[in-house]
């Protein structure tokens, strides 16, 4: 008897549960600790007006895309140095599925 398939990761599902406490999807939305993240894909890293960034940022001359996306949510600290982000990822699966839900939101 074969096993059912895995089925893959939720994004939305993860984003929620494991993003949502300091980011937002929506630029209306009250701020949190991080910027919102509407449309973050494509968006220049460090570009939210308005919110305070950790000063790597100023050297972080890059878009979003899963280039940079995928290292970030591994270990944002090693992407860019300072950054004060608490998140570490270490599930590839979990990262893609993030990755392409933020995708999606653009």
């Amino acid at each position: 008897m074969a096993l059912p398939e895995a089925s893959a990761p939720d994004g939305a599902k993860l984003f929620k549960n494991q993003c949502a406490t300091c980011h937002t999807i929506h630029a209306s939305d009250p701020k949190r600790q991080g910027p919102t993240l509407d449309g973050v894909y494509g968006r220049k890293a460090g570009s939210v007006a308005d919110f305070h960034y950790s000063p790597g940022f100023a050297q972080a001359d890059w878009n979003w895309d899963e280039a940079h996306l995928d290292p970030w949510l591994a270990n944002p600290q090693a992407v860019i140095p300072g950054a004060i982000m608490p998140y570490h990822q270490g599930k590839a699966e979990v990262r893609t599925a993030i990755i392409g839900y933020l995708k999606d939101l653009h």
